[in-house]
């Protein structure tokens, strides 16, 4: 197994979708990303069922910057208890792994 995630998140307009994965990557608390959507969804929320579109932000993290990324897009998310998972990615091409781990660990004076 890698130490890569895909970490997930929602949000409720692309363009705060676009804001999210733009700091995150940024801050390089992840590699790149992808925002997909809009997306149907179905919820229950506050004890009421509801229904909406949502735009899914999918980023590529490691397991060492990921409490870093969980605090970040809670943080500067509009939601007060906004979806952050994550998934580990189990098998992968290793260029495109090491890639993701060398965006993630890299420090400022590192050539990235």
């Amino acid at each position: 197994m890698s130490e890569v995630l895909q970490v997930y998140t929602a949000a409720g307009s692309r363009e705060a979708a676009q804001r999210l994965a733009e700091g995150a990557v940024k801050a390089r608390l992840a590699a790149g990303g992808q925002i997909v959507g809009p997306v149907d969804c179905v919820f229950w929320h506050e004890g009421k069922f509801g229904t909406g579109q949502e735009w899914q932000v999918v980023l590529r993290s490691s397991s060492r910057r990921y409490p870093a990324l969980e605090s970040y897009l809670k943080e500067h998310h509009e939601w007060a208890n906004p979806e952050v998972t994550a998934v580990q990615v189990v098998a992968g091409s290793e260029p495109y792994l090491a890639w993701v781990l060398s965006i993630t660990e890299a420090t400022d004076s590192q050539d990235r």
